[in-house]
C-alpha cells in the first residue's frame, strides 16, 4: 500500500463504533488529526501523506463520517467527544502525541490538549483556536436556542441527492475545490431510497446549550504548556484578528502564520506548503 492509500480503521469505544483512516505506520511518530465541522478523516486525504515520517490516524468525529451518531439523548458539545478522543489514544498506546486540528477540530484538540497536557508533545491549530465566546448573562437564551434547535433538528428528515456529484456540488458552491469536496462528501454519504443522504448527524446544525465564557476559553489556552503553532488562512476566518490576538494573549509557546488559501488551505493548492510547515515544526 503506498502512503497516498489510507488505511481505514475501527474502535469501540464507550459504545460508539468510532472510525479513521490512518497513513504512515505504526512505529513513526504519532499525530492524531481532528477535522472540522461537518467534514470528516478524510480532510486529511492530501495532508497527511505528505508527512513523511509520521503516522497520521484522522478521526471521523461523532456524528460525521462513518463513526456513530449520539444518542437521541445525547449531545454535540464540543466537550463531548473528548472521552472517545481519548478513548482512542489509548486503543492505539500512544502514551505521547501531538495533536493536529482543523477548525471544529482545532477548537477540540485545544480541549484535550489543555486537559491532558503531559501527553501532548506538540499542537497545531489551523484556522482556529477557541470557540466564540458567549456572556454567561446569555445563559437561558442559549438554552432557548438549543432546546428550540433540538426538537426541530429530531423531527427532521436528511435531504436526498439524486447522485454523489449533486452533493459534491453543495460543498462546492461553499467555496471547496472539487478534489476537496468530493473527498469529504463520499465519505459523509450513504445510499437510501431515492439516491443518497448524509450520514452527517443533523442535530450539529444546532444550538449548543452551553457556550464556554471569555475566562474559561482563556483558562483552556493559558493551559497549553506545549509548544503551539496556530497556521491561519489569509482568506479564512473573518475574525482573523481576533483570534490571533487571543491565542498571543494566552498561549505562552505560541508561533502564529498566516497561509495562502481559505478556511480549507489543507486541502487547496497550498498544502504542500502547509505539509512543509508542520513537518518543520513537529522536528
Amino acid at each position: 500500500m503506498s502512503r497516498t492509500e489510507p488505511l481505514a480503521l475501527q474502535w469501540r469505544i464507550n459504545g460508539l463504533e468510532v472510525a479513521g483512516l490512518s497513513w504512515g505506520q505504526p512505529g513513526e511518530k504519532p499525530v492524531l488529526a481532528l477535522h472540522g465541522w461537518l467534514d470528516n478523516a478524510a480532510s486529511y486525504s492530501l495532508l497527511a501523506p505528505l508527512l513523511v515520517g509520521y503516522h497520521v490516524v484522522a478521526l471521523d468525529l461523532t456524528g460525521h463520517g462513518r463513526s456513530d451518531c449520539r444518542s437521541p439523548d445525547a449531545t454535540y458539545q464540543i466537550w463531548d467527544d473528548l472521552p472517545e478522543v481519548v478513548g482512542v489514544l489509548d486503543a492505539l498506546g500512544w502514551e505521547t502525541f501531538s495533536l493536529l486540528g482543523h477548525s471544529r477540530g482545532a477548537i477540540i484538540s485545544g480541549l484535550v490538549a489543555s486537559t491532558i497536557p503531559e501527553r501532548v508533545e506538540r499542537l497545531i491549530l489551523l484556522d482556529a483556536v477557541v470557540a466564540q465566546a458567549v456572556d454567561e448573562k446569555k445563559f437561558p437564551e442559549q438554552m432557548r436556542k438549543f432546546l428550540r434547535d433540538k426538537s426541530r433538528l429530531q423531527a427532521g428528515s436528511s435531504r436526498v441527492f439524486d447522485t454523489i456529484d449533486a452533493a459534491v456540488d453543495v460543498r462546492r458552491e461553499r467555496g471547496l475545490p472539487a478534489t476537496a469536496a468530493r473527498l469529504l462528501v463520499e465519505r459523509n454519504l450513504c445510499a437510501c431510497p431515492g439516491g443518497f443522504t448524509w450520514t452527517t448527524d443533523a442535530r450539529l446544525h444546532g444550538a449548543s446549550a452551553v457556550k464556554l465564557t471569555t475566562g474559561q476559553n482563556a483558562a483552556v489556552l493559558q493551559a497549553l504548556v506545549m509548544p503551539t503553532l496556530l497556521l491561519m488562512a489569509e482568506d479564512g476566518h473573518a475574525r482573523h484578528s481576533e483570534i490571533v490576538a487571543t491565542a498571543q494573549q494566552h498561549i505562552r509557546d505560541l508561533t502564529t502564520e498566516s497561509v495562502a488559501g481559505g478556511h480549507h488551505f489543507h486541502m487547496e493548492q497550498s498544502v504542500a506548503a502547509v505539509a512543509q510547515r508542520i513537518a518543520l515544526f513537529l522536528k
